[in-house]
């Protein structure tokens, strides 16, 4: 028996089989692999840091505590300042290492390429271990500022404490350092990382300048 009205039922099932077949493959189509936007920074040290050939026998035990942060800078992304309250957080530029810890690095560079450093210890110290100095730095700005006039410059700013160890530790000296101000463009955040990372050299030879060799 003839189903003269079949034909085009068997017709649109095809189709509709077919189309819901594409709904399935486009749904499995993976999307081609976007590249990292984002670009990484360090703060370098010193050329003359590696040097030792000058070191001084009998110099300074110098002990480096941990490197506290206001909390806005204690992320991984750079901070540009836009005035006295604007701060924009640059999402696609970032530290490649806690920024701490490499204000760490730098300013234990800066301190052994002194003649008159023997060592600079970590934090934490071994309980035998003898120190002349224990150095303790809060970084209160380290970043790029717009300026009045529209341009930027890299800002650093930090409280330096130095004390004496021992079983009545003292504060020797603590001050407020601030980097003079240098341009930046801007836009090269590799220009940003030198420019900062002259500045924590600057905090090291501030930290030298406040304590006198042994004698």
């Amino acid at each position: 028996m003839n189903h003269p009205k079949s034909f085009p039922s068997r017709f649109l099932a095809r189709w509709a089989a077919v189309g819901l077949l594409g709904s399935f493959a486009g749904c499995n189509v993976i999307p081609p692999a976007q590249e990292d936007a984002a670009r990484y920074f360090i703060l370098s040290d010193a050329a003359h840091a590696g040097s030792r050939a000058g070191q001084a026998p009998g110099g300074l035990r110098i002990g480096l505590r941990t490197v506290g942060l206001e909390s806005y800078l204690d992320h991984r992304t750079m901070v540009v300042r836009m005035g006295a309250n604007e701060i924009l957080f640059k999402d696609y530029r970032r530290w490649a290492e806690p920024l701490d810890a490499g204000i760490a690095r730098v300013l234990r560079s800066e301190l052994l390429a002194s003649p008159d450093v023997a060592q600079v210890s970590v934090e934490p110290f071994p309980v035998d271990q003898e120190r002349d100095f224990d150095v303790s730095i809060k970084v209160l700005r380290c970043e790029g500022s717009e300026t009045r006039t529209g341009g930027y410059v890299a800002s650093l700013e930090a409280v330096i404490e130095v004390t004496a160890p021992g079983a009545a530790p003292r504060v020797v000296s603590r001050k407020v350092f601030v980097a003079p101000d240098a341009a930046w463009d801007g836009r090269d955040f590799g220009r940003l990382a030198s420019l900062l990372s002259a500045d924590v050299a600057a905090v090291g030879r501030e930290v030298l300048a406040g304590i006198a060799p042994k004698n």
